[in-house]
């Protein structure tokens, strides 16, 4: 029997910067998923022109298609910029628009393994990756266990997105494959 094809997205990006290093992790770590076969594909969030999440009757064709895409995906990898203790604005208004996915059975990212990676430039990632988990519980997502918080970030990225520490590199490679290892469970 041949295996199914696992397809992972990345969800990162950042508003006003030259580059993201949050999405220059991301795609590290979805690299990992890719090398075991995995389809990724990579949505930077800072190219979406989501208005703020506003509950209505109905909503735009684009978030709606995104909406769907997400839910089509078999797991998601996240990737935010630490802002003030927490996941980024832009992020969290993503994640909010996906409340559209609620009458769907099952709703929302019910059964879809999530991987985190947080980049800050201090010491405090993890509060970030806690931030994150916290939404992808609230939207029945499953976080895997293993999570990659990048402190320091002014010292870990070159300006073209590349990794000085081969350490972090290999966590996020392993984060990715991690994502695949459990959206295949989740598939079978």
């Amino acid at each position: 029997m041949k295996e199914k094809v696992i397809k992972v997205i990345g969800l990162g990006g950042t508003k006003g910067e030259a580059y993201s290093t949050g999405l220059a992790a991301l795609k590290y770590a979805l690299e990992g998923a890719e090398r075991l076969g995995a389809e990724v594909k990579c949505i930077d969030i800072s190219q979406l022109e989501f208005p703020i999440y506003e509950k209505k009757e109905t909503n735009p064709t684009d978030i709606m298609a995104f909406a769907e895409e997400i839910y089509q995906a078999d797991a998601l990898i996240l990737s935010s910029p630490l802002y003030h203790g927490s996941l980024s604005g832009l992020m969290k208004n993503v994640l909010d628009w996906l409340e559209v996915l609620h009458d769907k059975k099952p709703p929302y990212l019910a059964y879809k393994p999530v991987g985190l990676i947080c980049v800050a430039g201090g010491a405090q990632a993890l509060q970030g990756i806690n931030a994150m988990e916290q939404v992808v519980r609230a939207l029945r997502g499953w976080t895997v266990p293993f999570v990659v918080p990048v402190i320091r970030s002014w010292q870990v990225f070159k300006s073209d997105g590349s990794i000085t520490d081969p350490k972090i590199i290999q966590q996020l490679y392993g984060l990715g494959e991690e994502v695949k290892h459990a959206a295949q469970r989740f598939s079978s």
